[in-house]
């Protein structure tokens, strides 16, 4: 089976770095800086500068994780808050 993984080339801060992602991971950092209407450099740039981790490939898919997730619990919320709405008593 080959890999999906391609190493990809950004420029963040006025330097040329690269990082290795599986192509789903590259599609979903592009989602997700058109949704932030921010460049993939920007983001992959904020990330960078937000990171915790000592590889960057690794902190845009600890990132993308994190999104997805929240984007799930955000859903999850909307459905409690439709759930619990009272209902309009009619007298």
């Amino acid at each position: 089976m080959k890999s999906s993984i391609f190493k990809r080339s950004v420029i963040i801060a006025g330097h040329k770095t690269s990082v290795t992602l599986e192509e789903e991971f590259w599609k979903s950092v592009k989602e997700i800086a058109g949704d932030r209407n921010m460049t993939v450099a920007g983001l992959v740039g904020a990330i960078d500068a937000e990171r915790n981790q000592a590889n960057l490939s690794s902190a845009i898919r600890l990132f993308v994780l994190g999104f997805y997730r929240d984007q799930i619990d955000l859903a999850k919320d909307r459905t409690r808050e439709t759930l619990i709405k009272p209902i309009a008593v009619v007298r």
